[in-house]
């Protein structure tokens, strides 16, 4: 028999039908190699299901280059943001069990921490809109390393108490928030009477056969999962958050596109259908208003949806932090889903753009088209203030210990300062409080959002203990200037983004 199975693979090996044969993946399995020369280290897992049957799956490079292990379908991966959808599904399980009612304000749910009200009424801040990025919170992000000695997350009331504030009004605007995300893992916790990590790893991964997704690194997964490497291919530090549920899941490219499998609704037999097919399409019904100034992009309960190339609609969600690149696309009209997971190298976002390209003939078409378009960023048109702008505006800058005065002068010219603090006196030293004035770089002005960075300092404590700029994210609201001063590091490494909100009325 040993003789007869050696002979058989022979002849088909041998057989004319098996070489004229074309392996339509090999094209991309050598775009990942060429891809992964470039960085020392990375590794790269992908993974495509049809009609219900993953039709390939594969891993390249290095899961652990120390250790010298090669990354499989089975690697697991830091997800970054695709653990958005993961988190919304679990919450929906909540949901679908009348433990928790989407339109309902989060605060009914929150415990010491709640959702303050500054742009708008708290109330209007609804689970629902929570999970859409519409209830009005900023961006926020926190990284915490492993290597730091003095640096912990806060418990989530704490963070909640101190930057969960609306910075604009419910259901105004599109504003990605992990901060959003954070909030709705505490739901689930606080429902469940379970830990976020318990009720997900009991209520989501088992019942769907996940065995190698979860929260952070699960007890015995360690050996399984990729090493994070930064751009120049060294290995980064273990982080975590404050907001877990927007960026803490680990998962393979196999379990993941079984994940993608579910919210096509293709029904495999080995997973338990813990929502219903109404709640899929819940999830994925757009909710938000436009999302990323694109009409035609919007945000439902942990999805992305829109066109992609070719027309097909498209569900979806990406990830990116130190060490991750991460996609997951689904398209489904035509019960594909395709993965593409990386710990610091390679493109996985054009690599899964070649795999739909395969199976999907006007996607291919209209890529190409789109490819050969030339990739010259837009130049943003030079900031020119008209009447409503133009002048000087005075108001307060909140942040979660007090309120400090700030002054923001619009020149007709473009020039745009700003002043933390009360005026400093003639002698007296720059401090903390008093900040001299500055100019702000990279003006925008697409109506009604006035955006821009500047020097400076937000004088917390988990925001001044290290450099950081200042990002300005302003709406016009009538006559007044509202929304976030975004204290923010470089990205070497990154620690934070952490919003106080912004009141300004132009002087008359």
């Amino acid at each position: 028999m040993p003789r007869l199975r050696s002979l058989l693979l022979c002849l088909t090996l041998a057989s004319p039908l098996a070489a004229q044969t074309p392996d339509r993946w090999q094209p991309i399995r050598d775009s990942i190699e060429k891809q992964l020369l470039r960085v020392t280290g990375a590794a790269m897992s992908v993974a495509v299901a049809k009609d219900g049957k993953i039709i390939w799956e594969q891993g390249f490079g290095w899961a652990n280059r120390e250790k010298m292990i090669r990354a499989d379908e089975h690697t697991m991966f830091s997800l970054a943001s695709i653990s958005k959808p993961i988190t919304a599904t679990g919450l929906m399980v909540l949901a679908q069990r009348g433990k928790i009612d989407l339109d309902r304000p989060t605060n009914e749910y929150l415990g010491a921490g709640k959702i303050t009200g500054l742009a708008g009424d708290a109330s209007g801040a609804t689970v629902r809109r929570v999970m859409s990025h519409s209830a009005g919170l900023p961006l926020h992000y926190q990284f915490f390393y492993a290597n730091e000695k003095d640096r912990r997350p806060p418990t989530m009331d704490e963070t909640i108490a101190r930057y969960g504030n609306l910075v604009t009004a419910p259901g105004e605007t599109f504003r990605y928030s992990n901060l959003g995300y954070g909030i709705v893992d505490y739901l689930i916790s606080r429902t469940s009477g379970q830990s976020y990590r318990d009720f997900m790893r009991k209520e989501v991964f088992l019942p769907l056969g996940l065995t190698r997704t979860s929260v952070d690194i699960g007890p015995g997964l360690e050996p399984y999962v990729a090493e994070r490497y930064d751009r120049h291919g060294r290995p980064v530090p273990f982080y975590t958050f404050d907001h877990p549920g927007g960026s803490a899941v680990y998962s393979s490219a196999h379990d993941l596109v079984r994940f993608g499998m579910f919210h096509l609704k293709s029904h495999l037999a080995d997973q338990r259908p813990i929502l219903s097919d109404s709640s899929i399409d819940a999830m994925q019904r757009p909710t938000s208003p436009p999302a990323f100034g694109d009409s035609t992009v919007t945000y439902g309960l942990g999805w992305v949806h829109h066109r992609s190339e070719g027309g097909y609609p498209q569900v979806e969600h990406t990830g990116g932090m130190p060490g991750v690149a991460t996609v997951l696309n689904l398209f489904p009209t035509e019960r594909i889903a395709v993965v593409a997971l990386t710990n610091g190298g390679g493109n996985p976002f054009a690599i899964a753009e070649d795999i739909a390209a395969v199976l999907l003939p006007r996607y291919a078409d209209s890529l190409k088209v789109a490819r050969a378009r030339p990739q010259r960023p837009p130049t943003p048109p030079k900031f020119t203030p008209g009447a409503e702008l133009a002048g000087t505006w005075e108001g307060t800058l909140r942040t979660w210990q007090k309120t400090l005065p700030m002054r923001m002068t619009i020149e007709s010219d473009g020039d745009v300062k700003v002043r933390i603090g009360p005026e400093p006196k003639a002698g007296a030293p720059e401090s903390e409080e008093t900040q001299l004035e500055s100019l702000v770089n990279g003006v925008t002005w697409q109506r009604p959002v006035l955006a821009g960075r500047f020097a400076g300092t937000i004088p917390t404590p988990d925001a001044s203990w290290t450099p950081h700029s200042i990002g300005l994210e302003l709406r016009l609201v009538g006559e007044t200037l509202r929304g976030e001063a975004s204290a923010q590091t470089p990205d070497t490494p990154v620690y934070f983004s952490v919003a106080s909100y912004v009141e300004l009325r132009k002087k008359r």
